[in-house]
């Protein structure tokens, strides 16, 4: 029997997969259409490009969820926490980095292990023999989505997500807008700076919402209809979900002093982060939207400093698929009707770059245990990969299925003995017990 492993698709999960399974000695072919097959989002051919945020979110791994994931990922040898860790860029307690530099290394790594190749094709059917992993992401081409809702007889669920637009920080006026991280978080001054921010009075922030709910749309086809995922809603969705929701959101003002005007208050604050190591691009934080080019720009430039932006790249909306996991998967995460199949990444319905790389992690791991003559039992659920592995496979509730970020509501609850704990202190003891039991698990 043919011992190679398979993987279709080269994001963040695959590239993950294919690294872990590598290093335990099994053979490795990434099959990956780009960049003969390109999609709406991606600019290049590169390895676990980022297409959206260059954000792995929080890095706090003692009292945040997301933190405690990159720190099982780095305990594991993950190759997507060790280049992010070779191409940080300042971003205040977050983990961002460099994103072009970040996927050509990935892409470096993974040309460069004896036991791993690339080859530069599209897959269109689920292959009936040998050991596959399933890693196409949000964007998984039209007939490979066929295959598989074929294969599983159960529709893809759907839904919407959005692309924030990047700017040209020459272009923005630092005579209004100045440097500062909300709260001044970081530990050095480059850190204690790395957003731009753009301040609003609450006239303008009335007539940014009154524009940004007039401006021209991307509408839906004929008969598509689909949800958005709360984690990355368009701004003017938010918008009319009532006038103060952006304000409450990624435009909220707390933690922030304006340089210029120190005793002002802001109404408002637009965030921008920086995108690139050279801090000549900056992408506007939680401004992932479906307005049309035209608008945006029109839009966008009502934001106090931005007045002459140039873009980058502008913002746009783009069909995603992930399939019903707690219905379809084993906690193997093989395909119940398929097990030579498995699936890892967005597309088994977990939101975000490190849960899809971590879901890779776990996949990659799992195949090649299996190939190797043994079986690797998922993580505990007191784990952060544990609490997304059981989530995804049967913790959650089928009919309502929605992609998920790691968050500490998908945890075993902490026994709060000795009477209520503050939440600082619960979070903790949260990640506590999580890297005790992965430390275990790795064992």
């Amino acid at each position: 029997m043919n011992k190679t492993l398979h993987i279709i698709g080269g994001g963040m999960a695959g590239s993950e997969a294919a690294w872990q399974a590598a290093n335990m000695g099994v053979d490795v072919v990434i099959h990956e259409m780009r960049p003969k097959v390109g999609t709406f989002a991606h600019r290049s051919g590169f390895l676990a490009e980022m297409v959206c945020s260059n954000s792995f979110r929080s890095d706090d791994d003692e009292r945040n969820a997301v933190g405690l994931l990159h720190w099982e990922m780095r305990a594991a040898n993950g190759l997507i926490m060790e280049q992010a860790a070779l191409h940080r860029l300042p971003a205040g307690g977050a983990l961002a980095v460099d994103r072009d530099p970040f996927a050509e290394s990935v892409t470096a790594r993974i040309m460069a292990h004896p036991r791993i190749s690339v080859s530069y094709e599209e897959i269109p059917e689920l292959p009936t023999q040998g050991h596959w992993i399933v890693a196409t992401g949000p964007l998984t081409s039209g007939a490979l989505a066929n295959s598989i809702r074929q294969a599983t007889s159960a529709e893809h669920l759907a839904f919407f997500d959005a692309i924030a637009p990047i700017v040209y920080a020459d272009s923005i006026n630092m005579d209004v807008a100045w440097l500062q991280s909300r709260y001044d978080k970081g530990e050095t001054e480059e850190e204690r700076t790395a957003y731009i921010n753009c301040p609003m009075t609450k006239p303008q922030y009335e007539a940014f919402i009154d524009a940004l709910l007039a401006a021209d749309k991307t509408e839906f086809h004929e008969g598509e209809t689909a949800g958005y995922f709360d984690g990355c809603l368009p701004i003017e969705v938010m918008a009319e979900r009532g006038r103060e929701t952006l304000r409450h959101g990624p435009m909220k003002p707390v933690g922030l002093t304006n340089a210029h005007k120190p005793e002002e208050k802001a109404y408002a604050v637009v965030q921008l982060r920086r995108d690139n190591k050279l801090g000549t691009l900056y992408n506007i934080v939680g401004f992932q939207t479906k307005m049309k080019y035209g608008a945006q720009t029109e839009v966008f430039k009502m934001i106090p400093g931005l007045e002459e932006a140039s873009f980058a790249r502008l913002g746009g909306i783009h069909r995603n698929t992930f399939i019903n996991s707690p219905t379809l998967l084993d906690d193997q995460m093989r395909l119940k009707s398929r097990p030579n199949i498995r699936f890892a990444g967005q597309v088994t319905g977990v939101e975000g770059y490190v849960e899809s790389a971590a879901m890779g992690l776990l996949a990659g791991r799992m195949a090649a245990a299996e190939i190797l003559g043994r079986t690797l039992p998922p993580p505990p659920p007191d784990t952060a990969m544990g609490a997304l592995i059981t989530h995804i496979t049967g913790g959650a509730e089928a009919k309502t299925f929605q992609p998920m970020n790691v968050n500490f509501g998908l945890f075993p609850p902490i026994d709060a003995k000795g009477g209520r704990r503050g939440r600082k202190d619960r979070y903790k003891a949260y990640t506590d017990r999580a890297k005790e039991a992965f430390t275990a698990w790795l064992s």
